[in-house]
């Protein structure tokens, strides 16, 4: 056992006796101030302790192999009509999906881009396998005479009031698809011509517009007539049924062979109801294959999203259509983008939190959101280049969600290119193979037991050693006045 003496011996503060120190006003103002200087800087030390360190890296991207991108995009086109409107998705793996309908919705809008009503569930274009009677054969081609009545600007008023239905075939002498269609379409209107002839029975008329001759070009603008062939169905002049609060143009997509156009045209003959009126009843409405409606108005907004692989690719928005055509010099792409972003969308409480822990994100503007891309003239296509990088932030909530959150950001570069072929809005994406990596480290708690008894012996210390000089400077001084008064 040891003694209390031999206990005493390892003391490291040994105490000097009461009566053998002096206080001094000096000693206790210095005092005072070095206690406020502990309090102060213990109070700072406790809010560096309290407040969460923030460490930023870059890291190679740590994404699974075969994960996937969400690619969300509201996009206005004033000038492009939804009825042929396609979101097509492709990339450097070989991955291509023609017309996504799934997660995307379009929405027909005026010229100043308002909608004009409920979005459009066209869907996929029904697959047209006959495009006519006998394809390449010039002969029979040569033989059918023209059964349907030529319309233009001058008398397709006056027709389309005449009979109560008017099967239009709005065409264009270069197209392709138009050339095939003639003689069917005059065979079908010489039969029809046959059944219903006009001075007889006149209950229904099948006629035709050249779209490519420049004095109807207004006339198929107004009907928005933007690829060919298309057919429309007129009812006492007027195209545009109302459909559960959908205002359409009426439209055929079905077979273009002479025998279902015959069908099809029989369809809509309205069937007298006495006293010299028509019931015009529509007996092909439950055939999906072969009508649907086409949106009335000229422009459309397409939103939604596109899951992709995180490979380089683009998201192309066209017109596109397996049994029509397009004029590439009146095919506009102009458009507004609304929004276009990467990765899923966060809440505004995970959004707050990201930027809490990385306020540099917060406020960030992409640049494309809000800007109008226009068309100086004709076969313009429009190509956005996206760069995007990825930031993950790891949030020390306890919050399962908040445990890792994505936030991607991009620069885009946009140019203009005039093409021959029908112009089309592409957003060719690029993601970097680096990523940002935001993380919250909180402080050990030893390092704070540390830091304030650095705070508290260092400013003890400090204050010692200034009290001694400060002691001795007035012994000093003492002194010589002393010799002098001696």
């Amino acid at each position: 056992m040891f003694s209390s003496s031999k206990l005493k011996a390892i003391d490291f503060y040994r105490k000097i006796p009461r009566d053998l120190t002096e206080a001094s006003l000096s000693g206790a103002g210095l005092s005072i101030i070095a206690a406020f200087a502990m309090v102060f800087l213990f109070g700072m030390e406790l809010n560096s302790y309290l407040s969460v360190a923030t460490s930023t890296t870059v890291v190679v991207d740590r994404s699974k192999n075969g994960e996937h991108l969400r690619i969300d995009f509201n996009v206005s086109f004033p000038n492009l009509s939804c009825e042929f409107l396609s979101v097509d998705v492709h990339d450097v793996l070989g991955t291509v999906r023609q017309n996504l309908t799934r997660t995307v919705r379009k929405y027909p809008i005026d010229s100043n881009m308002n909608r004009v009503g409920q979005d459009v569930h066209v869907g996929h274009l029904p697959t047209i396998r006959n495009h006519g009677d006998h394809h390449g054969d010039e002969e029979l081609a040569e033989g059918v005479g023209e059964g349907a009545v030529e319309l233009g600007v001058d008398n397709f008023d006056t027709y389309a009031h005449e009979f109560p239905i008017l099967l239009v075939n709005f065409y264009a002498g270069w197209c392709s698809w138009s050339q095939r269609l003639k003689p069917s379409w005059e065979k079908a209107a010489q039969i029809i011509h046959e059944r219903y002839h006009p001075d007889d029975d006149g209950r229904i008329m099948l006629g035709k517009v050249d779209c490519a001759e420049a004095r109807n070009q207004l006339l198929c603008r107004s009907h928005h007539i933007q690829g060919y062939p298309s057919i429309r169905v007129f009812r006492k002049g007027q195209d545009v049924r109302d459909a559960q609060g959908r205002h359409d143009h009426d439209s055929y997509y079905g077979e273009r062979d002479t025998d279902s156009l015959v069908a099809f045209a029989e369809t809509l003959v309205p069937v007298p109801t006495g006293a010299g009126t028509l019931a015009l009843e529509d007996k092909s409405e439950n055939n999906s294959t072969v009508k649907r409606s086409a949106p009335k108005s000229g422009g459309c907004r397409v939103e939604g999203f596109a899951m992709v692989k995180k490979v380089p690719g683009s998201i192309i928005i066209a017109a596109r259509s397996t049994s029509h055509s397009f004029d590439a010099a009146k095919t506009n792409m102009s458009h507004y983008v609304q929004s276009f972003s990467f990765g899923r969308k966060l809440s505004y409480t995970l959004a707050k939190e990201v930027y809490r822990v990385y306020p540099l994100l917060d406020g960030v503007e992409e640049t494309l959101t809000g800007h109008m891309y226009t068309s100086p003239h004709e076969n313009i296509t429009f190509d956005h280049y996206l760069q995007a990088v990825k930031t993950e932030v790891i949030s020390l909530k306890s919050s399962k969600d908040f445990k890792l959150l994505e936030e991607y950001n991009f620069v885009a570069h946009s140019a203009e290119l005039q093409t021959a072929d029908v112009p089309v809005a592409k957003f060719q994406y690029e993601l970097s193979p680096m990523q940002v990596l935001v993380s919250e480290t909180p402080k050990s708690f030893s390092h704070f037991i540390t830091n304030v008894c650095a705070i508290i012996g260092g400013v003890f210390t400090v204050a010692g050693i200034i009290d001694s000089m400060l002691h001795s400077a007035i012994r000093m001084v003492k002194k010589v006045e002393l010799g002098k008064q001696y």
